[in-house]
């Protein structure tokens, strides 16, 4: 003990100024992370605006047995669940696809080019590009034009329960799988190009290169991106669906999320909603705890 007592006073001495830097950072997740957890507590009230924290009368587990018996909720946790494995399985499968498509290209600047082009979009908010979507998805969007080119019928993608779902998430993975492509190009740069050569030599084309060299090199990165993602399981994209959905959808759009959003501050129904969040914020917990645990089984990750 002493010994280890004597190592970390050696290692404050040399990395204090490191350390030093870390106070604002604490201070502030302190002050808007960790004391605003005290409202929690109207989870377990019938919360008064009017009366405060102290003020409101208790109702212990009301809201939560009030909530597991509502119809409406496990419909919401099922389109939650769908909507952000969907996003998750399928942005994985485009970020792959299209990152060993681009690894295949010689061109240098066209390369580099249409990787900045596919990038672009995750920067942008889903305030601009959720109304961009739904004025092309509409009736009389360009979408619609073209399939009516086609001899087909309008498809009202955003206000039909059949089409939702695949236009939130086909949406999504457009704006967000240029952020994977280029963690799977950095993946790529890591294997050794003499396996190539070796390959070549051997008579393997590109399609057995590419199964037997460079999907099992960059299969670490797969697993670890695939693992990490469970915590965001509970997380279908707020912003994305606050903007395209409407009630009409409810039905297959209507997320946590957003259920939260409508019954605490459209509604005022605040312990409701707080013990909505709260449910959700356990559930994220055990799920990231999860994930880190087979992020570390599988791809020998740790971050302490």
């Amino acid at each position: 003990m002493a010994k280890d007592n004597t190592k970390f006073k050696m290692n404050l001495k040399m990395n204090w100024p490191l350390y030093a830097m870390l106070i604002p950072g604490i201070i502030v997740v302190f002050i808007f992370s960790y004391i605003p957890m005290y409202g929690l507590v109207i989870a377990f009230q019938d919360y008064q605006p009017t009366q405060g924290f102290t003020g409101s009368p208790f109702v212990k587990g009301y809201w939560f047995n009030f909530i597991f018996n509502m119809p409406d909720f496990w419909q919401i946790v099922k389109n939650t669940v769908s909507i952000a494995v969907a996003k998750i399985i399928f942005g994985q499968l485009a970020s792959i696809a299209f990152a060993l498509m681009l690894n295949e290209v010689i061109n240098v600047r066209f390369k580099r080019t249409v990787q900045t082009m596919v990038y672009l979009p995750y920067f942008l908010s889903w305030v601009i590009l959720g109304s961009i979507f739904v004025d092309i998805l509409s009736v009389d969007g360009i979408v619609n034009r073209f399939i009516a080119l086609l001899g087909g019928e309008p498809i009202f993608f955003l206000g039909s329960n059949k089409w939702f779902r695949f236009a939130v998430v086909s949406t999504s993975i457009w704006q967000s799988f240029g952020w994977g492509t280029i963690l799977y190009l950095a993946a790529l740069t890591g294997i050794d190009p003499s396996l190539y050569e070796a390959a070549a030599i051997d008579g393997a084309g590109r399609w057995r290169q590419t199964w037997h060299i460079t999907l099992p090199g960059i299969m670490p990165t797969i697993i670890l991106l695939a693992t990490l993602s469970l915590g965001s399981v509970l997380n279908a994209g707020f912003e994305q669906l606050l903007v395209m959905y409407n009630p009409a959808v409810y039905e297959t759009g209507d997320i946590l999320d957003t259920f939260i959003y409508r019954t605490g501050l459209k509604q005022a129904q605040f312990s409701l909603a707080t013990a909505v969040g709260l449910i959700k914020s356990i559930a994220g917990f055990i799920m990231i705890s999860i994930s880190y645990y087979l992020a570390n089984r599988f791809a020998n990750y740790r971050i302490f």
